[in-house]
């Protein structure tokens, strides 16, 4: 199937466990599937805390919010961002059907397309952000919508922005490259604009607050806010609250909609897999109903491709730091208190004694001899442990509602012959990022 230019890595000729520098900061790098999950699974709680990434430390100011923060600020701001998305229904129905309602909009933006080629990025942020959006500012936004798609498109550009060659060179000297001119800017100047949009929907959400009645995230912890007034060490406070919004907005809404995007060129290059999905959609669902999240379980061979296609597309290659909290002996190597430590996602999910073609597309890795859906350790786009990635269980839904609602109503087509279609990534730093490319949505 699908070839993708392997990632080298050091693992090959230094082993699971090795020290790099970052400048000159030293950083430990886990290759394997089977090191990772050792630190971050077997001995979590010595790898929990977050590590240090510059470029992160400014998108979080200093460490606020729930990705970039660390100790009982994280504890307190993860646990109260996890108890808020579930009473306002995350893992229930009630966001299955908010998906469900989305997928519909998507798909009647579609059927304006009349068969044209377009270029499916704000189709699917749109689309995939106003789930999030709905919990954390309590309402969708149309697809034409002007001041969103701006917002979107900053969003878009912040994501290539840490993932080009200057994000990467911030991350290794801050410092020298803080104070020179260049692309990084407009990364800075995309993070501050989305800022200041979600600063003034905390102020427009103050004067209309009823805190017997809150409407949404952003509700939710402006009545913390006030229930913490008076206590000086409170983490509900400005800083937090613009923080933690961004986190939950950005993550959900910039990974699964690349995801989408991505999957969809995949499938493009693969339409032996397209149809195969089709059959199963409509051996299981039929064209009289929507998806429904439960369909997932008789889809096995959807599953695994929607599985492989993470796998395949590796989003986060290299993780997010974490660090150690003391002086730790990993694999007989010691690790000093405070190191910043990588868990290379690529090496887990290319791991060769994971997966028999790690460098294919091939949903088989998810398969059984029978044909039913089998898990596999090294599926881990999400990272594992205590920082895994809190939006999971939302994430997945979503990928499975729109890929099986998209193809339940359209057939894929490209503008280009499927020889010119490239699914290496077009940038490769912190996020994987696919080349541009235009598709056609054929009705079924």
């Amino acid at each position: 199937m699908g070839q993708k230019t392997p990632i080298p890595t050091f693992g090959k000729k230094y082993g699971p466990v090795y020290t790099i520098y970052m400048g000159t900061e030293p950083v430990v790098v886990l290759c394997s599937c089977d090191a990772v999950k050792e630190a971050l699974n077997e001995r979590g709680e010595e790898f929990a805390a977050r590590g240090h990434m510059p470029l992160l430390d400014k998108i979080s100011s200093g460490g606020h919010g729930v990705v970039g923060s660390n100790g009982e600020r994280w504890k307190q701001l993860r646990r109260f961002s996890l108890m808020i998305l579930r009473n306002f229904g995350m893992g229930k129905r009630s966001i299955e059907e908010r998906i469900q309602e989305e997928a519909q909009f998507l798909n009647e933006e579609f059927k304006k397309t009349n068969t044209q080629p377009v270029d499916p990025t704000f189709y699917f942020s749109n689309a995939v952000s106003n789930v999030i959006c709905s919990v954390v500012f309590g309402d969708r936004f149309e697809y034409e919508d002007k001041e969103f798609l701006r917002l979107l498109s900053l969003l878009h550009e912040l994501f290539r922005g840490v993932s080009s060659i200057w994000g990467q060179m911030y991350n290794v000297y801050p410092k020298i490259v803080g104070q020179l001119p260049g692309p990084h800017n407009k990364l800075f100047h995309a993070l501050e604009s989305i800022k200041e949009f979600i600063t003034e929907k905390i102020k427009n959400h103050k004067e209309t607050l009823d805190l017997s009645s809150p409407r949404d995230f952003i509700d939710c912890i402006l009545i913390k806010m006030e229930q913490e007034k008076d206590n000086l060490d409170t983490e509900f406070h400005m800083d937090g609250a613009v923080n933690t919004t961004f986190d939950l907005f950005a993550a959900g809404t910039e990974t699964v909609s690349t995801t989408l995007r991505y999957g969809l060129l995949i499938l493009l290059k693969h339409p032996d897999v397209e149809e195969h999905i089709h059959k199963e959609i409509d051996q299981v669902i039929g064209h009289n109903r929507a998806p429904s999240i439960e369909d997932r379980s008789k889809m096995p061979y959807t599953d695994a491709v929607i599985h492989e296609i993470q796998r395949f597309i590796d989003l986060i290659p290299l993780g997010l730091p974490h660090k150690v909290n003391s002086d730790v002996i990993f694999r007989d190597y010691v690790i000093p208190k405070g190191t910043t430590v990588y868990p290379l996602l690529s090496s887990v999910l290319r791991d060769p004694k994971q997966f028999k073609f790690p460098d294919k597309f091939n949903p088989s890795h998810f398969l059984d001899e029978n044909g039913k859906f089998q898990r596999n350790d090294g599926f881990m786009p999400f990272s594992l442990g205590k920082r895994i990635c809190a939006g999971e269980g939302l994430a997945r839904m979503e990928l499975f509602l729109f890929i099986s609602t998209i193809l339940q109503n359209f057939t894929l087509r490209s503008s280009l012959d499927i020889e010119e279609l490239d699914l290496s990534p077009e940038l490769s730093g912190f996020g994987n990022v696919p080349h541009p490319y235009k598709i056609c949505f054929i009705q079924r």
